[in-house]
């Protein structure tokens, strides 16, 4: 797997999250950052089909958590834009979705803290050079 993608469609986008989903264990995090409409969604959608979701994924933004049981793992979809530190994350259920072997993907993982373990993922969207593409990029924290 590359630290760098340039993708210029959906499905170049769901092709690089089918790789990434075959390196992800229970219990890790995904801190998905970027710019609104760069493509965090979309590349959830990807990970959530590859491991055979049962429902579509859609941004959480305004429940801020969506379980999607796959075949593989239990995916959990988190947006902490809404809440404001570590003690409003743990009130959604952090903990209990970690123990339960959950994969998290996390918009505004920041608002998480400390809570972020050291070994998560760091994937980063950014709008590429025209309307279509997008770079995503991958580390860890």
């Amino acid at each position: 797997m590359k630290e760098r993608y340039e993708v210029k469609s959906v499905e170049e986008t769901w092709k690089v999250a089918r790789e990434f989903a075959d390196e992800l264990r229970p219990g890790d995090v995904v801190c998905l950052g970027g710019d609104l409409g760069a493509g965090k969604t979309t590349f959830t959608q990807g990970v959530a089909s590859h491991w055979g979701a049962k429902k579509p994924v859609t941004s959480p933004t305004f429940c801020l958590v969506v379980e999607h049981p796959t075949d593989k793992h239990l995916l959990v979809h988190m947006d902490l834009y809404r809440l404001h530190d570590e003690d409003d994350v743990l009130t959604i259920g952090w903990e209990d979705y970690l123990a339960r072997g959950a994969v998290l993907f996390v918009e505004w993982w920041d608002r998480a803290g400390d809570l972020i373990p050291p070994n998560a993922w760091k994937v980063s969207f950014s709008l590429g050079d025209d309307e279509e593409s997008r770079v995503i990029e991958f580390s860890r924290i």
